[in-house]
C-alpha cells in the first residue's frame, strides 16, 4: 500500500509540473501576442497587448502548481530519508 501511495504522489507531482510548464508556455504566447493596432492606438499598451492579463493569470496558476509539486516532493523526500 505504501508503494502505491508513493507512486500516486509521484504521478501527481509530475502532472503538476507538466501543467505548470504548459501554463508557462501558453502564458508566454499570450503575453507576447500583439494585436492589430492602428497608429492612434499605438500608445495604449492594453490595446496593443490585449491578452497580458490572461497571461499573468496563467503564470500565477502555473506558479501555484509548481510550488505545490515542490512542497509535495520535499515532504515525500523527507519521509524517504527518515
Amino acid at each position: 500500500m505504501g508503494e502505491e501511495k508513493r507512486e500516486l504522489e509521484f504521478k501527481t507531482e509530475v502532472s503538476l509540473l507538466l501543467t505548470a510548464i504548459t501554463l508557462f508556455a501558453v502564458a508566454m504566447f499570450f503575453y507576447s501576442y500583439q494585436g492589430a493596432v492602428s497608429d492612434n492606438a499605438a500608445l495604449s499598451i492594453s490595446l496593443a497587448y490585449p491578452y497580458r492579463g490572461i497571461a499573468l493569470a496563467f503564470v500565477g496558476f502555473g506558479s501555484v502548481s509548481m510550488v505545490t509539486a515542490s512542497i509535495s516532493y520535499s515532504k515525500r523526500s523527507k519521509d524517504i530519508l527518515h
